[in-house]
């Protein structure tokens, strides 16, 4: 497919307005682009959404539609800590999504290049991200691919959640119409793991919170391992021990990293604890229980999972993407992360996992 847009000084512009001019990153779910508001004058990051050529021209008019309606309803939320969107256009039937251009890099990249954070700096960052994820939620919208590398620390410090890209609004699918779980599998909750639709709401968001404040404090997440089927394994029914470093805020740690969604601990509650750790210099106690395992039926969809996707040819190679430090969906202007001992090793599967299946035509909507 050619480039989109009309060619002119300095890049392409897309929808009479946005000239293009340096590529950011590349992931799974497009190609960010550094680019200037011409109308405004002003400079911004612009989100180039995949195309699906394998899908007929209905089809790709459906997901097109719904894409940029679901876009627009996450372009509706309003807080500090959530990077604000601009503009949802479409150009040459390809839709983009025109961001704010943050100064500064991904939590990710910090982590890789400056060491893990102390206690305090995990609490600001929690307490920051928790404030977006309580208005998401409250609009109707879950982030589903809530990790160190979609979130970033801006250069004055403030904490923004990005890459919206494979959220879900209540009542719709997903922009990228998928299947069993989207999400990156060691910060995926096992409800979402092991397919329980019926779970997975609010609560799965806060699971991937509990895991990003473990590998913002230790340098990796609790749940990595040297393969797909034993991340899997591990979020939906090993031992959960998070790192020494969290110890100062374990009452929270423990609380979101709870398997069972009705028992996670609630947004208002971690940020009552984390507020208070920044204040007095400890947690108050809780009262509960040690994380229990998921249901046996919660590791049997788990290991199905791993079995499906193990016969459809999903190898742990393929699934190497947004991770590996290339920003695919945050608009930033940091540099290229340079890996170090806190990286993602070789083969490691860090990146986000879509089960994609192809969206029903059009007369089939109901919503």
């Amino acid at each position: 497919m050619g480039l989109m847009g009309t060619e002119g000084a300095g890049g392409r512009v897309i929808a009479d307005r946005y000239r293009l001019q340096t590529r950011l990153g590349r992931g799974g779910m497009g190609v960010v682009w550094r680019a200037t508001d011409q109308l405004l004058g002003r400079q911004v990051a612009v989100k180039e959404l995949p195309v699906d050529d394998t899908l007929s021209p209905a089809q790709a008019r459906w997901r097109r539609e719904r894409t940029l309606r679901e876009a627009r309803a996450v372009a509706q939320l309003h807080h500090p800590h959530i990077v604000v969107v601009h503009d949802v256009v479409e150009d040459d039937e390809r839709p983009y999504i025109v961001m704010e251009l943050i100064d500064g890099g991904t939590l990710a990249d910090r982590i890789a290049t400056h060491g893990p954070v102390d206690a305090a700096e995990a609490a600001r960052i929690g307490i920051a991200l928790l404030g977006a994820l309580r208005t998401a939620h409250a609009a109707g919208v879950l982030h589903r691919d809530v990790k160190p590398s979609n979130v970033l620390i801006a250069e004055d410090g403030r904490v923004v959640l990005t890459d919206f890209g494979v959220a879900q609004v209540a009542g719709a699918t997903t922009l990228t119409e998928t299947g069993s779980f989207v999400g990156s599998p060691e910060y995926t909750a096992p409800e979402r793991m092991s397919g329980d639709t019926a779970r997975s709401g609010p609560a799965s968001d806060l699971w991937s919170l509990g895991a990003l404040l473990c590998t913002a404090l230790s340098g990796e997440s609790p749940f990595r391992r040297d393969s797909l089927g034993g991340i899997l394994h591990a979020v939906v029914s090993d031992e959960i021990r998070p790192p020494a470093q969290a110890a100062p805020i374990l009452p929270v740690v423990r609380g979101l990293l709870e398997r069972d969604p009705d028992r996670r601990m609630d947004a208002a509650e971690a940020e009552r604890l984390l507020r208070a750790f920044l204040e007095l210099g400890r947690t108050p106690a809780t009262a509960r229980a040690e994380v229990p395992r998921l249901s046996t039926r919660g590791v049997l969809m788990a290991a199905l999972l791993v079995a499906a996707m193990a016969g459809a040819g999903v190898s742990a190679a393929a699934l190497l993407g947004d991770e590996d430090g290339d920003g695919g969906g945050t608009p930033t202007t940091s540099a290229p992360r340079t890996p170090t001992a806190a990286s993602p090793s070789p083969g490691t599967p860090t990146a986000t996992v879509t089960v994609t299946r192809t969206p029903p035509p059009p007369y089939l909507d109901r919503r």
